[in-house]
């Protein structure tokens, strides 16, 4: 039965049009889920988000105050769609196809569906509203998507330089919750950053794709163990031979270093090799030299 699920595993994952199905059901969930966040949870306490639905939000809000009724739905597609262009020659057709997708999802569900607010409370708005906003986001980048706006930039970034630049959008969302601010009082601009710390949080935590481990393969023949491996990723392998304390016997430790969007699968693939074998996999603080970082589909 065990190698029966496994099987179905593995021929699942290489069926790409199901797949793709999966991805597109995550998308449609991940902008039904902005949608409600921005309608129960932002608008009630007048906070704006990150990135270019921030901008959006806080376009809408000036044209108010102007008197000028500016939709956010049709500027969240203007501001996303030269990114997307831009992107479209510096990812993945995939890639676009499925963030576009999501921006213009949300801007569909922000003009036909009207969720009502749960709270009036601003403290429990900006709890509820910045993990739920961050879960969304974490949801488009686990489908091989994105939100758009700035996620397309980070994500063009951290493909260049292998390592998550979330926090330095971050930062860069923290300068426009000040222009916020001078506009609309620093109570909201206050707010919105802490709105906008819990939900990065949120995606450092869920999207896993540049976070580095270690792992440690202990095994009496590294020979089936090392296949599996390369065979699964294309990374470089230490194997180290070694002495077992108990009874002597000759072991060998093989040693990586890979993502840990990669670890299910090289477990998976390790283990089916040599189902005797012993695997360690502890964090990787820092690497540096040469790392083979697959690219998005």
């Amino acid at each position: 039965m065990h190698h029966l699920i496994e099987e179905f595993e593995e021929n699942l994952g290489h069926n790409k049009p199901f797949m793709l199905v999966v991805s597109i059901i995550k998308i449609v969930l991940s902008a039904l889920l902005q949608t409600f966040v921005m309608q129960v949870f932002m608008n009630p306490c007048n906070l704006i988000s990150g990135g270019f639905t921030g901008i959006a939000l806080f376009i809408n809000r000036l044209g108010n105050l102007a008197g000028v009724d500016v939709p956010t739905s049709l500027l969240i597609i203007l501001l996303n769609l030269p990114v997307a262009l831009f992107c479209m020659r510096a990812i993945s057709k995939r890639f676009v196809f499925l963030s576009v997708i999501q921006f213009v999802l949300v801007s569909v569900f922000l003009e036909i569906l009207n969720f009502q607010p749960l709270f009036y409370d601003i403290t429990v708005n900006l709890l509820f509203g910045g993990i739920l906003w961050g879960c969304s986001i974490a949801l488009a980048l686990s489908s091989g998507g994105s939100t758009g706006g700035t996620d397309f930039i980070a994500q063009y970034v951290s493909n260049k330089i292998h390592r998550s630049i979330f926090n330095i959008v971050f930062y860069f969302n923290c300068a426009m919750y000040i222009a916020y601010g001078f506009g609309f009082g620093w109570i909201y601009c206050a707010y919105s950053i802490i709105f906008q710390f819990l939900s990065t949080t949120v995606i450092n935590k869920m999207y896993k794709r540049y976070q580095r481990l270690t792992m440690e393969i202990t095994c009496q023949d590294p020979k089936p163990v090392v296949e599996a491996f390369m065979h699964t990723v294309r990374h470089g392998m230490s194997i180290i031979e070694c002495k077992g304390a108990y009874k002597g016997a000759t072991y060998y430790i093989c040693k990586a270093v890979v993502s840990s969007f990669e670890l299910p699968e090289i477990t998976r693939a390790v283990v089916k090799a040599d189902p005797h074998c012993l695997i360690n996999v502890y964090q990787s603080v820092s690497f540096y030299g040469n790392f083979y970082q697959k690219p998005i589909d």
